[in-house]
């Protein structure tokens, strides 16, 4: 199973990527220096984080996957530094 997910921090920052072997255990590859900047010592001693599927495929190429998880993060705008982590696509803003 291929998946897309959304990673929502405690800041309620989020972080949309893919899997393609549907892991339980992974969490995305997230910059960490850029998510740590957002907490404070204090803040990184205890937090939780949710980790939900918002897509999944049986039988999905790993470019349609990859179509898809721009997609999200375009229509999620997790792209947005105010609004979540993903570095790519590069935000533009609409002025």
């Amino acid at each position: 199973m291929k998946v897309i997910y959304k990673i929502t921090y405690p800041n309620s920052k989020i972080y949309v990527g893919q899997d393609l072997t549907d892991s339980i255990n992974y969490f995305g590859s997230a910059d960490s220096a850029l998510i740590a900047k957002d907490f404070s010592r204090e803040e990184r001693r205890r937090f939780t984080i949710t980790r939900e599927i918002l897509w999944e495929s049986d039988t999905a190429s790993n470019a349609e996957v990859t179509r898809k998880e721009i997609e999200y993060i375009l229509l999620l705008r997790s792209n947005d530094p105010l609004v979540g982590y993903n570095q790519w696509p590069k935000y533009r803003t609409s002025a």
